[in-house]
């Protein structure tokens, strides 16, 4: 666990374990708004402290900027229904239901639990709070005095990736669409083949001198931008010329000539890919 470190006028990052997570709080004159809640409710809490200690400022505005759990099972840590006014939760509209009998759902609540009588813990007392103001692809906060903008640039890391813009302090908040702490994640909700137009379109609607904090790790400049933009176009193209050779997707990644010395990294580029190009994800 890091120190809070400001990265621009009122602009706070912070590194919590586990999983390397960075999180932001954006200070405006109405009150605190927050990116990424961590892994869970207890953690949450953690973080709910560790904000106290920053400013004395509400937190008024609970941002995801994707689904994962690394990102939004401490929500409902910030969920207290007697803070006037309470926290209002935002995410992309894509952002699936947490059925909490949904299969899926239980097996992987279970797999954490299985990871250690702490995670256990964690997972016994999880109350999953999903964000109940949805964006479509832009929305602006006004935080008291400073603007905030919501942006989908399109679908990447997951098809529901959501960008917190700060113009006036050239930050864009931007989840795991980018990676500092290691290459970006190829998951099995991943977009492999829109990510690198995503990362244009990214790069579009900020300013050259933008940092960009990242769902792990340091916040970087545009030069690691492009370097990521780069990586994932060269695994999308890849991707592409397999599929077009006609390599059967259980093949592919040992087939393939990839831009890190892990092939299995890529397994999950390779189905989704696959998948997109025979037209089972939709329009690419």
């Amino acid at each position: 666990m890091s120190a809070w470190t400001e990265i621009a006028d009122g602009v706070f990052t912070r590194r919590f374990e586990p999983v390397n997570i960075t999180v932001t709080a954006v200070l405006g004159g109405e009150g605190v708004l927050v990116a990424d809640t961590r892994c869970s409710v207890r953690e949450g809490r953690e973080l709910r402290a560790e904000l106290a200690e920053l400013t004395p400022l509400p937190v008024r505005w609970v941002v995801n900027t994707h689904t994962h759990f690394d990102h939004m099972w401490g929500n409902a840590a910030f969920d207290v229904p007697h803070l006037v006014p309470p926290a209002d939760f935002w995410g992309h509209q894509n952002m699936p239901d947490f059925d909490p009998d949904d299969p899926e759902f239980v097996a992987f609540r279970q797999s954490v639990r299985n990871e250690s009588p702490e995670w256990k813990a964690k997972m016994d007392e999880l109350v999953v709070r999903k964000p109940d103001h949805l964006v479509a692809d832009r929305h602006v906060l006004d935080l008291g005095g400073r603007s905030v903008e919501l942006r989908h640039a399109g679908r990447g890391h997951t098809d529901n990736d959501l960008v917190v813009w700060l113009p006036d302090a050239a930050v864009a908040i931007s989840g795991d669409l980018v990676e500092q702490s290691g290459p970006v994640a190829f998951g099995s909700d991943s977009f492999p083949l829109d990510w690198p137009r995503t990362l244009a379109a990214l790069a579009g609607f900020t300013a050259e001198t933008t940092t960009y904090v990242p769902g792990h790790g340091d916040p970087a400049d545009r030069g690691f931008l492009q370097g990521q933009q780069e990586f994932v176009t060269s695994v999308a193209t890849q991707i592409r010329a397999l599929h077009a050779d006609g390599v059967p997707v259980e093949r592919a990644v040992a087939a393939g000539t990839w831009p890190y010395e892990d092939a299995s990294w890529f397994a999950n580029a390779v189905k989704r890919g696959y998948a997109q190009l025979s037209g089972e994800l939709g329009v690419i």
